[in-house]
């Protein structure tokens, strides 16, 4: 689990850790915190002290990008846990329409085609 943790980690590359993400968007810890409980946001442990962070590529300048969450959805409800989905998001895809992986055609504007990508894998 430790090396899936560190390929992880290394994938994803820029993390916000909770106190981090909470300055950033202005709100207590404890509310960082149960966004990440309610998957409205997700998160992973990461480093040698297995602080909980979160991609930094999940915000934009409003907050906590909007497009995330319906696809969180889509590929939980496809059996995928959290580190999947992380892994999935950020793992290049050449087929789609930004180059990059599927977080990049997410901020690019194109949730509707990585949508439908998540749910081709979750049926």
């Amino acid at each position: 689990m430790k090396d899936q943790d560190a390929d992880l980690e290394t994938l994803v590359g820029q993390w916000l850790t909770v106190p981090d993400l909470a300055e950033r968007l202005e709100l207590p810890m404890s509310t960082v915190r149960q966004l990440i409980a309610d998957r409205e946001i997700l998160a992973a442990r990461i480093g040698e002290r297995r602080v909980v962070a979160v991609p930094e590529k999940f915000l934009d300048d409003e907050g906590i990008m909007p497009a995330l969450k319906g696809t969180f959805t889509v590929l939980g409800d496809g059996g995928m846990n959290d580190t999947e989905i992380l892994t999935w998001l950020f793992t290049p895809d050449a087929s789609l329409p930004v180059e990059g992986a599927p977080i990049d055609s997410l901020i690019g504007g194109f949730k509707t085609e990585v949508r439908r990508r998540a749910m081709e894998l979750a049926f």
